[in-house]
């Protein structure tokens, strides 16, 4: 197994997502001790936005297509995905690659792998909120992967990180015990 660990926040090591995402690969690293893990660290390392010149290299895309496990360490930024993240998406949805035009539409050709989001948010987004309308960031990734054909898509979320340090604690307890929980 392959497991590609790609982490997007800022915040270095006391980001949320960052300690969630690796908790995911360590869940399954344990289920698949023999897995290798390719390991990009966005927020350190920022990919430029996409260029002309990017079109013709496939490195990423072809890292992305070797992965049989995808783990993303993604926080909100202004209601969706942080930038740097934004830049790997576009490097990986490839037209022949990832996807492809046809009569009938779009069709992914990246299916049969696994992609596992830990997501945060310094608010409340989900269903019951006043302001789930303003959540574009699971949405944006359900609509990105789903568009290349992975069907295998979980998030593990950790909202309200923002609201105080027993909600923070609440939420990210909670979700290191969703990633526990997963199946692998």
């Amino acid at each position: 197994m392959k497991i590609l660990h790609i982490d997007s926040s800022i915040s270095g090591p006391e980001s949320v997502s960052r300690k969630l995402s690796l908790a995911a690969v360590e869940k399954l690293q344990a289920e698949h001790p023999e897995a290798d893990v390719v390991y990009r660290d966005l927020g350190a390392e920022p990919l430029p936005h996409l260029s002309l010149a990017d079109l013709s290299d496939h490195q990423l895309v072809d890292e992305f297509l070797s992965a049989d496990a995808i783990v993303l360490g993604a926080p909100m930024y202004n209601f969706t995905v942080p930038t740097n993240l934004k830049a790997w998406l576009d490097r990986i949805a490839i037209a022949g690659k990832t996807f492809q035009y046809a009569a009938n539409g779009p069709s992914g050709l990246a299916g049969g792998r696994k992609v596992i989001v830990a997501s945060t948010r310094g608010g409340f987004y989900g269903p019951e909120s006043p302001i789930t309308s303003y959540e574009l960031q699971d949405r944006y990734l359900k609509t990105f992967f789903g568009f290349l054909g992975v069907t295998d898509l979980t998030f593990v979320n950790a909202e309200g990180l923002g609201m105080g340090p027993e909600q923070k604690s609440r939420a990210v307890q909670d979700a290191m015990t969703a990633v526990e929980n997963l199946a692998v």
